[in-house]
């Protein structure tokens, strides 16, 4: 157990280390964020913050993992698939800044990559983890079997949450914080389930995003881009799929949900209606900037949301 404390610490503090050096280096490289045209107005003045710090996320997330705990199949697809969303979401946001532009990849080329680094997951954990095709219904204490349909659910899985969590990426400490509140709850079930090594790798995001809040704090010193939404996205997605705990994800991750289903209604309301929209903008969280929430206030109660759900979340593995 003190090794779950430790890996911790060493994550945060690795974060605090390397923090200024890559946010200093960042903006040598002018590596800074372009705001899109139709967001809030006042996120102009964020234009030029360095983005791609995720790069921070990744590596203080790594380094515990290999000091205190071994790298078994379980962890190795972990490991994989965060890093392989990381690495994605690096190219995204270099060509975003090579490009000078607020978008990156084509739509369908990352979502192409993003379905293939799923299926590999989804293909190893039925054929080679020797890990049921199984889901844990929650509170019910049941399980369902999805056969054959086992590999795209997990693909429906890792790249829904993915870029669920990068829709969350919006608002300064609004991604990080609810990540740090999800990852905790997935430490909990872990070690529910006698995975010690990925509560090792949980708790490591914990620390990982601890750190990276102290810069991406209001007033933001640095974003973490998709470089670090999306891999932070793909490893809690890993964490469900490695516990069979996906159905609680839904729960769990509530504010991802949350923000990626507004963004869905938004563009479905808008093409039936002929240009209306149901929120202010989207993401949710914009909706609530633009009826005059300041942005601390917003991120602070999606943290309290988190939390909540995160709870509702932990009492559906009651019985089992």
């Amino acid at each position: 157990m003190i090794n779950l404390i430790y890996a911790a610490a060493t994550a945060f503090i690795i974060t605090l280390l390397i923090g200024p050096v890559m946010i200093s280096l960042l903006r040598r490289l002018k590596f800074g964020q372009n705001i899109r045209e139709v967001g809030p107005r006042r996120h102009f003045e964020k234009s030029g913050t360095p983005t791609m710090g995720g790069v921070i996320i990744l590596v203080s997330t790594v380094v515990p993992v290999l000091l205190f705990t071994d790298i078994t199949p379980k962890l190795f697809w972990a490991l994989f698939v965060t890093l392989s969303y990381g690495c994605l979401g690096l190219l995204d946001d270099s060509i975003k800044i090579v490009a000078d532009r607020s978008l990156g990849l084509r739509a369908m080329h990352k979502l192409l990559i993003q379905i293939l680094i799923g299926g590999l997951l989804g293909y190893n954990v039925l054929y080679n983890l020797n890990i049921s095709s199984e889901l844990i219904i929650p509170y019910l204490g049941t399980v369902i079997d999805l056969g054959i349909y086992f590999i795209p659910f997990v693909i429906l899985v890792v790249v829904g949450t993915s870029n669920a969590v990068n829709l969350t990426d919006g608002l300064d400490g609004l991604a990080a914080g609810v990540t740090i509140i999800v990852a905790i709850t997935y430490t909990v079930i872990n070690l529910k389930f006698g995975n010690y090594d990925l509560a090792i790798f949980t708790t490591s995001i914990v620390g990982a995003c601890l750190g990276f809040a102290w810069f991406n704090s209001y007033p933001a010193q640095v974003f973490m881009g998709d470089t670090g939404s999306l891999a932070l996205g793909g490893a809690i997605a890993v964490a469900a799929v490695l516990t069979q705990t996906e159905l609680f994800l839904v729960i769990i991750g509530g504010v991802y949900v949350i923000e990626a289903l507004s963004v869905m209604i938004q563009v479905i309301y808008f093409k039936l209606t002929g240009g209306k929209r149901i929120f202010k903008m989207s993401p949710l969280h914009h909706h609530f900037e633009l009826k005059g929430w300041k942005e601390t206030k917003v991120v602070i109660r999606f943290w309290i949301v988190a939390a909540i759900l995160s709870l509702v979340g932990l009492l559906g593995l009651q019985g089992i």
